[in-house]
């Protein structure tokens, strides 16, 4: 069943119904200022930081369902009122739509002969949201209507503003100037930053207290204020400080209106306010500020006087709307397939790529499953974010690895999070997560072969964040890789640390010994349980090192790296293989996880997908056997779940992995994120039928038609889908906001699709399905844009029988860099 459909002419998803099996979402901004939207208009704005820059409130797990806030109208006419987007008031529309874009939304409702249609975006450079309303009155009478804005601030820091309750009930202020409503809470003593909502147009009525506004014991979906048609002009004193306006409009038949909004955020210079105290810094790392003259509170709204005046006519808005697109029609034009299949061609040209750009943003900090208070930037998160981005806008690439690296530990270690307003370290969750240091590794050699850009080695970079310990970058990914190898367990294989990739594996958090109850566990020092998946990413990152230290010129360093990674493949397919697939680990009393032996979890997804490409077991048809166990028993129409079978009891020496029922999450979930890493591996082994039968499965185009038990969005991944243990097979959660999108790009483009960035060229190796007869591949690279044709006559999977460009046979597989600006004709033919 369907909620919508694709305009893929527009790059939009069209939503024809408001209620939608969960809150269907978009994400406005792409650089320093964020909102997300559900297609209710639910959801919440912030700067920078989800935690820490927090502008308007969002209730997560609200009742009913995503009424939890967000930027909401009301249309009144004569007793009557509704929303234009359903929500709040959830009046029943003649006619609804939203649109979710490229980096906007629009939403329109119809009601008594008034059709309201919303565009709500944030501008290109630019800190703030950007709402244009148009009203029209469909009917043939005179209508005269009031609109009701509504939003409701947060007290900036997300955490104390929902806990601190004694102290934010008295601290609210606001500031109301002709149709602006300025949020200065906090202001006075310490900080140098405000928000305010505006409107280009003369109020009627405002509010800026919630309880007045609402009613006491009244909900968004029937304020007050709003059923009565006049507002208070409330002032907010302490409590819940809001903003809304009453705009009263008068329409002839046919005739519409359209009204401009933003809600924007600004700081001050230093001089623009009053005398700040040498080195004063607060918890957020910020400056402090001395009491204002006179005590008083009085902002300086030059910013916010220059923000409003840009967009203070439809025609403004109307122009950085089209910017917007142009900015967007740019970006996914670097990357382009042209193919039989529609859904194939809308998620590599369209949402993936929009996707990765949503999570290179905000890694796992905010969308309607994670809060934005309890995850800051990952460090693993946003290195194999950068996979799937880093084609896009190199530069904000370059500056993401820096500022990780600044986080990572003198032992090569690393912060396992940091904050993104403040760009350090979390200390609160600390490190010893045993596979991050690999993934800068692979960043880096990401971004190089992607811009050629080996300068990024000799940037001095901080360790910890403290400039004293500053080294190379280069010094940083020689310790990243010798963290391995100086962290080994009693096979070989590397120690799992806290956990690896699957947090839930915690194999050294709590122990006991075998046989004895559960009241004798104690923790553990985890100095015994082994990873197989880190040792399998050692070989597959591994080499990525060894070749660019080889590139650079380091010989010696390259020698070295490899030998280490040739003797990990040994220990692998020595201590690492159970006969039919890759063991997933040894826990804390060197047993077996993930091994037949095991009475569940008997195989492990991550481990296949890894050790296959990091080549472990090719030669031997081992790596063969393995992916065909995955099939066999991971596989379901839905996509592979991550083990099996699934924990049944709780086995406290596994950790938090048991605990989750059969089916969900890691115990046995369909984990969408790791179903990449069996795609490339079964690229790697040359079957394309395989390898994109695995793609459909997951791929948000290919869900649509099941959207009723998807749930999710049919235009997103999800994270994890209920797998065939579970009592809801098939249904999604936690979609957006997940390395899926970025692996699940690198899968379709680099290894089924086979255009992969290399240091010296592109390089050409699909592996695609049998049938497929023929597909087009457009790709900027380094500045040169090159049209593939790749053609398949003799309906092989894999293999480069010949290479021309320019209408030049060129040897091998790899297209040279040209550098030249210009754009290069490429046919390739397969077999």
């Amino acid at each position: 069943m369907k909620f919508g459909f694709f305009d893929d002419l527009n790059k939009e998803y069209v939503i024809t119904t408001p209620e939608t099996p969960y809150p269907w979402i978009n994400y406005l901004g792409s650089q320093a200022f964020f909102s997300l939207i559900s297609n209710t208009a639910g959801g919440y704005s912030f700067y920078k930081d989800a935690k820490l820059r927090r502008i308007t409130r969002f209730r997560y797990n609200n009742v009913p369902l995503d009424l939890g806030g967000g930027r909401y109208y009301y249309l009144y006419d004569n007793g009557d009122f509704w929303s234009p987007g359903f929500a709040p008031a959830k009046k029943e529309l003649e006619y609804y739509e939203c649109r979710h874009g490229m980096g906007y939304t629009k939403i329109t409702g119809r009601r008594n002969g008034i059709e309201t249609k919303i565009t709500f975006f944030v501008p290109l450079d630019y800190n703030g949201e950007v709402h244009k309303v148009s009203i029209v009155n469909t009917s043939n009478q005179v209508k005269n209507v009031k609109l009701f804005s509504f939003l409701e601030w947060c007290l900036w820091n997300a955490q104390e503003d929902s806990t601190n309750f004694q102290r934010n009930f008295s601290t609210g202020e606001v500031e109301v100037k002709g149709s602006v409503i300025y949020h200065k809470t906090e202001y006075k003593e310490r900080r140098d930053h405000y928000a305010f909502f505006s409107v280009n147009a003369p109020i009627s009525g405002f509010d800026s207290d919630r309880e007045s506004f609402l009613g006491t014991y009244h909900g968004f979906d029937n304020p007050q204020v709003v059923a009565r048609g006049e507002s208070n002009n409330s002032v907010a004193d302490g409590w819940s400080p809001i903003a809304s306006h009453c705009v009263e409009i008068s329409l002839q038949p046919k005739e519409s209106k359209e009204l401009v909004f933003i809600l924007g955020y600004a700081e001050n210079k230093l001089e623009e306010k009053w005398e700040y105290q040498v080195g004063e810094v607060d918890t957020d790392g910020l400056l402090l500020s001395s009491v204002a003259p006179n005590g008083t509170n009085v902002i300086n709204k030059k910013k916010a006087e220059e923000m409003i005046a840009k967009y203070a006519t439809v025609k403004a808005v109307d122009q950085a709307l089209l910017e917007l697109k142009d900015y967007w029609d740019k970006l996914l034009s670097k990357y382009n397939v042209k193919s039989h299949d529609d859904k194939l061609n809308r998620m590599v040209n369209i949402w993936n790529q929009y996707q990765c750009m949503v999570t290179f943003n905000l890694s796992r900090s905010a969308s309607y499953f994670e809060s934005g208070i309890g995850r800051g930037m990952g460090f693993r998160d946003s290195n194999q974010d950068l996979l799937g981005f880093v084609h896009q806008i190199p530069d904000r690439a370059r500056e993401r690895i820096i500022d990780l690296a600044s986080t990572q530990l003198p032992d090569g270690g690393a912060y396992h999070q940091y904050q993104p307003l403040t760009k350090k370290g979390n200390d609160e969750i600390g490190g010893n997560f045993n596979d991050d240091p690999l993934w800068l590794i692979l960043a880096v050699t990401a971004y190089i072969k992607e811009t050629g850009d080996y300068d990024i080695l000799e940037v001095n970079t901080p360790y910890d964040n403290k400039l004293e310990l500053a080294k190379p970058l280069s010094d940083h990914l020689k310790r990243a890789f010798n963290h391995v190898i100086e962290n080994l367990g009693p096979h070989g294989l590397p120690l799992i640390g806290r956990a690896d990739w699957n947090d839930c594996l915690n194999l050294n958090c709590f122990s006991m010994d075998p046989g004895e109850s559960f009241q004798t566990v104690t923790s553990k020092d985890g100095k015994v349980a082994e990873s197989v998946m880190i040792a399998g990413m050692f070989t597959y990152i591994g080499e990525e090192y060894a070749i660019l230290m080889d590139k650079v010129g380091n010989n010696e360093e390259s020698i070295r790296a490899m030998k280490e990674v040739e003797n990990m493949r040994d220990v692998i397919m020595k201590h690492g293989y159970d006969g039919s697939w890759f063991l997933r680990a040894y826990d804390d009393f060197g047993r077996k996880i993930g091994s037949d032996e095991c009475e569940e979890g008997k195989i492990f997804i991550e481990s296949q997908g890894f050790c296959v490409m990091g080549k472990c077991g090719l030669n031997d048809g081992k790596a063969q056997k393995a992916l065909d166990s995955v099939e066999k028993r991971l596989g379901t129409k839905f996509g592979l779940v991550l083990n099996n079978p699934a924990f049944t009891r709780y086995y406290v020496e596994y950790g938090e992995i048991s605990t989750y029922p059969a089916g969900y999450k890691e115990n046995a979930g369909i984990f969408c994120h790791n179903n990449a890493w069996i795609m490339c591996a079964e690229a790697v082994i040359g079957r394309g039928d395989k390898a994109f039968d695995y793609y459909t499965k997951i791929a948000p185009a290919y869900t649509e038609e099941y959207s009723e038990i998807h749930r999710l969005e049919p235009y997103v991944y999800a994270q994890m889908v209920a797998g065939k243990d579970a009592r809801r097979f098939g249904e999604a959660k936690n979609s957006w906001l997940t390395g899926t999108a970025s692996w699940n790009f690198v899968a379709i483009s680099q290894y089924i699709l086979g255009i992969k960035p290399e240091y010296d060229g592109l390089m050409i190796d699909p592996a695609i399905p049998t049938d497929w007869e023929v597909y087009q591949i457009t790709r900027e690279f380094r500045g040169d844009r090159y049209d593939i044709t790749i053609v398949n006559p003799y309906h092989v999977s894999k293999g480069v029988k010949k290479l021309v460009v320019d209408a030049k046979e060129v040897e091998g597989n790899i297209i040279p860099v040209f550098g030249d600006g210009l754009e290069h004709k490429v046919k390739v033919i397969l077999g």
